[in-house]
């Protein structure tokens, strides 16, 4: 038990905050996060992957706390916003790829050497195209860089690598790649192979190779999709990465070190050609988003809408590892809904109550690159002009002990100056991402309101690299990440989350309670998508 009764007033003071006023014992309030997790991570739910039973049945689990908590529902049929998709899954077995070059053909086994995603619109069922290497692949010509500048796109298969300059920003970074297809494919390019250096691998490559048979998705609704032509997705092994560069007279090592250092890296066209033939069926699906309120208490205020944000859904059921088929999917993202489930009570308990109203919204399909979040912020069941701001919780790993945090965006809006304040009222201060090359900032639900103006925050626990706790959140991200093991039998600190739940409670209610509504900063690139 820690008590923190010392804080409390400092707390109530600085971040109006929304703490009981008794001491706070941090391991009861984990047993109860961890309760959350439980339920909604078991093997009965059978990897919430969308559209599935298993989903259903953890989204009714939702749905009665949001009543427990006396929410009102805000979606389309009660508290559920249904989202229509197309289910588009590779058949790897059926499907074929080589490259054709000056000394022939190499075959490409898949999905042992290339995996095809069946994500953002229909894959192509033949494509024969030349290939074109287009360094970091980074369309970024406000910031004087571009690597599609002087290439060729038309007709051609784009071969891009990881990481990019060190004097852009990760945020930066992140924003290019998020919109590199979109724009791919309005220069007329038919598709695109990234590259991972082999120093900058994430997951390693088996794990890929098991998640290549996971259903991918994208709208039924074709005005919503970032395609609407069919066009490849595809990654290549690592290990493999300098097949691609045979006959052009470049080698693939020097490329790589120089990415791995930031460096620039040229562009220039290759000499082989990509035959890939691909199989993939195709069903319509549907799955809800969860969309609950907690009205403001004032009256001036009431109709502005801080949204707290949380992706339900997972892997679903997948490729056996070591006899265990159930992506449980514990730290992603059972354990950012249980946050906020429990955000919510602190909230509604609270002395002082938020003036503004907080918009809770569960949202599905973020591993299939979030459609339900993107869904909602541009089709949103509030006037999209009353939401304010978004605070996202996904896969925060109470792995180890919380002493700093990493609230990603915070360096974008007028937001990082509440969460500033908070830190320094907790005790708890602010650590830049160690790693901002990981895409982070695109890569959960937080993306979806940021490009429709909104500002947001996506938190995390704070460490830096080259550190103990860098070496334990790494070899989570390599053993367990999106994988079987991502479930209730793994460490877990549960104080240490009851601690991050806090902060956040606090950022919540100082925002909604603020005179002003959050701003981007003069300097953010993203100020642009303001409306």
């Amino acid at each position: 038990m820690r008590k923190i009764s010392a804080l409390l007033p400092l707390l109530a003071l600085t971040c109006a905050t929304a703490l009981p006023a008794a001491p706070r014992d941090y391991d009861a309030a984990g047993a109860a996060w961890w309760t959350h997790v439980q339920a909604i991570a078991n093997d009965g739910m059978e990897g919430r992957g969308t559209g599935t039973p298993g989903y259903d049945r953890a989204a009714d689990y939702v749905i009665a706390q949001f009543r427990k908590l006396g929410l009102k529902p805000m979606g389309i049929d009660g508290y559920k916003q249904p989202v229509a998709f197309i289910e588009q899954v590779v058949q790897s077995d059926q499907s074929n790829a080589a490259l054709i070059g000056p000394d022939g053909e190499t075959t490409l086994s898949v999905p042992g050497d290339l995996i095809f995603f069946g994500g953002g619109g229909p894959v192509p069922d033949a494509l024969e195209a030349p290939m074109v290497f287009a360094g970091y692949g980074l369309h970024l010509p406000e910031a004087g860089h571009d690597d599609f500048a002087g290439l060729d796109l038309k007709g051609k298969i784009v071969v891009v690598l990881s990481g990019g300059p060190a004097t852009i920003s990760g945020a930066l970074k992140s924003h290019a790649r998020s919109e590199r297809t979109k724009y791919l494919a309005s220069q007329g390019a038919v598709g695109l192979i990234s590259l991972v250096t082999p120093g900058q691998v994430e997951i390693p490559w088996n794990r890929r190779i098991n998640l290549a048979g996971v259903p991918a998705l994208y709208y039924a609704d074709d005005s919503l999709r970032e395609t609407r032509t069919p066009f490849l997705n595809a990654q290549l092994d690592p290990a493999k990465s300098a097949l691609l560069f045979a006959g052009s007279g470049k080698d693939f090592a020097p490329i790589a070190a120089a990415a791995d250092a930031s460096a620039p890296v040229a562009t220039f066209p290759l000499a082989q050609r990509l035959k890939a033939h691909v199989v993939a069926k195709r069903r319509a699906l549907s799955s809800p988003n969860l969309i609950a309120v907690m009205p403001g208490s004032d009256p001036k205020l009431r109709n502005e809408y801080v949204v707290l944000s949380a992706h339900l859904d997972g892997y679903g059921i997948g490729t056996p590892v070591k006899g265990d088929a159930i992506y449980n999917g514990a730290f992603d993202n059972a354990s950012g809904v249980a946050s906020l489930l429990e955000i919510g009570k602190a909230l509604k308990q609270g002395r002082v109550k938020p003036k503004r109203s907080i918009l809770f919204a569960i949202v599905t399909a973020e591993e299939k690159g979030l459609l339900g979040s993107r869904y909602f912020a541009r089709r949103p069941t509030v006037p999209a002009d009353a939401m304010v701001a978004d605070l996202n919780f996904d896969m925060a790993l109470p792995i180890f002990p919380l002493t700093s945090v990493t609230p990603i965006g915070y360096d974008q809006s007028s937001l990082g100056q509440d969460a500033a304040a908070v830190s320094a009222a907790m005790d708890l201060p602010i650590t830049p991402d160690p790693f901002p090359d990981r895409n982070v900032f695109i890569r959960s639900d937080q993306y979806a309101f940021i490009r429709e103006g909104i500002p947001a925050l996506f938190f995390k626990y704070g460490f830096k690299a080259d550190t103990p706790e860098a070496t334990v959140e790494k070899a989570w991200r390599a053993n367990l990440y999106h994988s079987p093991f991502d479930d209730l039998n793994q460490t877990v600190l549960p104080a240490e989350t009851a601690k991050l739940n806090d902060y956040v409670t606090a950022v919540a209610l100082r925002v909604a309670n603020a005179p002003e509504r959050p701003s981007w900063n003069a300097d953010s690139f993203f100020r642009r998508f303001a409306q």
